[in-house]
Parts: C-alpha cells; sequence; structure tokens
C-alpha cells in the first residue's frame, strides 16, 4: 500500500519543521518504503495511523527514528580526494606557521568515513602529532552515529584508501567475516555527536580552522541553506575554509565567503 497525499504531505512538514529536509513529490515511493519499516516495527498497518502515533509521542524517541531512516548515508572514504588534498596544504601551511591547536569540522559525518580520512591525511603532515588536533564528526542519524563510533568497516569500504595509510592506520579483524578496524591513535582524534544543521546556533565554540559540509546542502532549500551557511561563517576563524560537496555551490545565497576553487571557500 502506497501512503496517501494527504499523510506523505503532513510527513514531509514534519521532515522539513525539524531537520529542514525537502522531501518533493518525487520522493514519495522512497518514503513509503523507509516509513514503512518503522510502521512495521511499531505493528502499525495504515500511514496515517502512523502519523498520529508520532504526532502523540511524547518521548521523542519516534520522531528521531523516523529521521534516522529518511536520512540519505551514502559516503566512502575520500569522496572527492582534492578536499583531503586542500586540508592538508591549508594545514601544511598552519603547522609551518607555528600553530599548534586546531580544531576541524566533518557537518553531516555518516557512517564516519569522512571524519576518520581527515583525520589520517592530518596524521601525515609532519609536526601535526605534537598538535592539540580535535575532529567533531556530526549527523543527525543516530544509527550512522552509533556505527562510525564503532570505526568498524568491512573490506570493500576500504577500496579507495591509498595502500599506505590502510596499513598504517587499520588493524584486521576476523569474526566470522572479515573486516578492519580504525586504530585508537585516529580514533582518539575524533568525537562524534548528534547535531541538526537546520537549527542552529551550533554549541560548538570555535574558532574552527576547516569545515567539511559535503553533500548535505543539496536537500535543503536556500531558506536553510543561508542559515547554516552563516553560522558556519561564525565559527570558522579568518582565513578558515568551509569545503562542501563538487555537486554544491553558495551561489545566490546571501553570505560573506570568498571562493577559492569550485566548493571551496574561505572566510
Amino acid at each position: 500500500m502506497e501512503i496517501d497525499n494527504l499523510t506523505f504531505k503532513k510527513l514531509c512538514k514534519v521532515v522539513y519543521d525539524n531537520v529542514g529536509i525537502v522531501l518533493n513529490d518525487n520522493k514519495k515511493a522512497l518514503v513509503s518504503a523507509r516509513v514503512r519499516k518503522r510502521m512495521t516495527i511499531l505493528g502499525i498497518d495504515q500511514f496515517r495511523d502512523y502519523y498520529d502515533y508520532l504526532q502523540h509521542e511524547s518521548s521523542g524517541k519516534e520522531l528521531v527514528q523516523l529521521l534516522d531512516v529518511i536520512s540519505t548515508n551514502v559516503t566512502h572514504f575520500f569522496r572527492e580526494a582534492e578536499h583531503f588534498d586542500i586540508l592538508s596544504e591549508a594545514a601544511t601551511q598552519w603547522v609551518s606557521n607555528g600553530q599548534k591547536k586546531f580544531r576541524f569540522w566533518s557537518a553531516a559525518c555518516s557512517t564516519g568515513q569522512e571524519p576518520f580520512a581527515m583525520a589520517m591525511t592530518l596524521s601525515e603532515i609532519k609536526g601535526m602529532q605534537s598538535a592539540d588536533l580535535k575532529i567533531l564528526g556530526t549527523d543527525i542519524s543516530t544509527q550512522v552515529l552509533s556505527h562510525s563510533r564503532q570505526g568498524l568497516y568491512e573490506e570493500k569500504h576500504l577500496k579507495t584508501i591509498p595502500p599506505k595509510l590502510k596499513n598504517k592506520y587499520f588493524e584486521k579483524r576476523q569474526n566470522g567475516e572479515v573486516s578492519f578496524e580504525i586504530k585508537d591513535s585516529i580514533k582518539k582524534l575524533i568525537s562524534f555527536k548528534r547535531l541538526n544543521l537546520a537549527k542552529p546556533p551550533f554549541p560548538m565554540q570555535g574558532p574552527l580552522d576547516a569545515v567539511f559540509c559535503c553533500n548535505v546542502m543539496i536537500y535543503f532549500d536556500n531558506k536553510v541553506r543561508t542559515i547554516l551557511i552563516n553560522e558556519i561563517y561564525r565559527l570558522l576563524k579568518p582565513g578558515g575554509y568551509l569545503i562542501v560537496g563538487n555537486a554544491e555551490s553558495l551561489s545566490g545565497l546571501d553570505t560573506e565567503f570568498k571562493p577559492v576553487k569550485p566548493s571551496v571557500y574561505i572566510k
């Protein structure tokens, strides 16, 4: 059974009001399939009954579950590899200038590949080993954050990692199936937190050296994008970088960021 139009629009409004994700009519089948997963778990047969349950469930736990299943999480290690080259170049310059404290943010970290790739990249920089380095990874989905904290990946997910880094920063685990775990030397650099990018101001103090906010703004409208970008601008240090997905741009948004190259901006 497909979701009826009225309930679909109501659920779309719930999602937009809470996390800023825009769900158009072409997402109806996707929403129907993902919401049905929750309905099956709860023993609910009708979509309108699920919506009523969501409205009256006072703890807010079901809302979190709904947002988990609606969120799209597609990522891999060193996705858009040139971004990590830019990160390495900038951080190398900062280290050479005598900077000792570094703060970075992966704003939509999904299952952790992006912040772990950031940590590996930064750990390869001469002089960074003695620095005060911390990376924050945030996502709206509790499920992917749980995966991130484990730092455990199937071998097929490591194909995009340079062999040198794979050998240096992963340990092989054999528990039925072969998997690979990020070493503690990298894990300790990263804190994973749940954060709603559509609801600033954010609790971080800043200043941040660089923010990766990749392939998430495509789900927002310009109102939410502008609010998010201005909050990132506030948190970045002067000369700090914002890196977005290659398919994204700040064009048309009211922002003070200056473009460096496509998908890369500086404060």
